[in-house]
């Protein structure tokens, strides 16, 4: 199996239900440098990734689902949403009680105070919509009506395409935003076929990476729509799917 890189998603995948990330899916993870396969993880999070890995056990990182994409501290890939594409949505939004936060950097433009939701801290900012004008590498909301997410679809246009994610989230990004585009930067970068990638993922905006990459792996705790697209389907992450994949395969 001629595989130079490696590529999993956070939530669901390489972290398990407590966030944490179990001792053997480190080592293997340390392995897999050892023997000089590239590793990257590529996340629906934005800065929150960082807070939550360490970045020994990675070469590259995809952020914002693909928004920004990373080799250490350079920046590879970026497809930021204008504010002229969100400023409507945002408006919208917010009139109609639907909580929407604007992701920009390190800082979160909200109309609602973030931290009811998250137990880790976010540097968030109460904002009026009207007056956006950051560029802004995705847009999320919470997804708790019916009437949210029809909110959302009306003020979708050309730019933008919207997911939903299974803990109750949609998140609009720039078409061009997508894991599968930017793990292809990286692996541009790196002189890697997209043949000899193996991804792994669980969640619908994982569909186009594991359809991208030459062995698309999806957990065993994956949704349908994963399984569905994926060449393997293996153990649940609970269970160390990803390490025993690995020591199977490659190490």
């Amino acid at each position: 199996m001629n595989i130079k890189m490696v590529v999993t998603d956070l939530d669901g995948t390489f972290l398990r239900d407590d966030k944490s990330i179990s001792d053997r899916t480190l080592a293997a993870f340390d392995r897999l440098r050892e023997k000089g396969i590239k590793t990257v993880y590529a996340t629906g999070r934005g800065l929150s990734a960082v807070e939550i890995t360490s970045m020994r056990q990675f070469d590259g990182a995809v952020r914002n689902n693909g928004a920004i994409a990373f080799i250490g501290d350079e920046l590879i890939y970026k497809r930021l949403l204008s504010a002229d594409s969100v400023r409507d949505m945002l408006i919208a939004c917010d009139k109609a009680g639907v909580r929407i936060v604007a992701e920009c950097g390190d800082t979160h433009y909200s109309n609602f105070n973030i931290e009811e939701l998250f137990t880790w801290p976010m540097n968030y900012e109460i904002a009026d919509f009207t007056e956006h004008s950051d560029d802004t590498e995705k847009l999320w909301a919470v997804v708790d009506t019916p009437k949210a997410i029809d909110v959302i679809k009306q003020n979708l246009n050309e730019v933008l395409y919207l997911y939903e994610t299974r803990d109750g989230f949609a998140l609009v990004m720039h078409n061009d935003a997508t894991k599968s585009k930017a793990v292809a930067a990286l692996a541009e970068r790196w002189n890697i076929d997209k043949s000899e990638i193996v991804a792994f993922g669980d969640d619908a905006n994982d569909t186009n990476l594991l359809e991208y990459c030459g062995i698309g792996v999806a957990m065993g705790n994956a949704i349908d729509e994963v399984k569905a697209v994926a060449d393997q389907i293996y153990d649940t992450t609970e269970n160390d799917g990803i390490a025993k994949w690995l020591e199977e395969n490659l190490l």
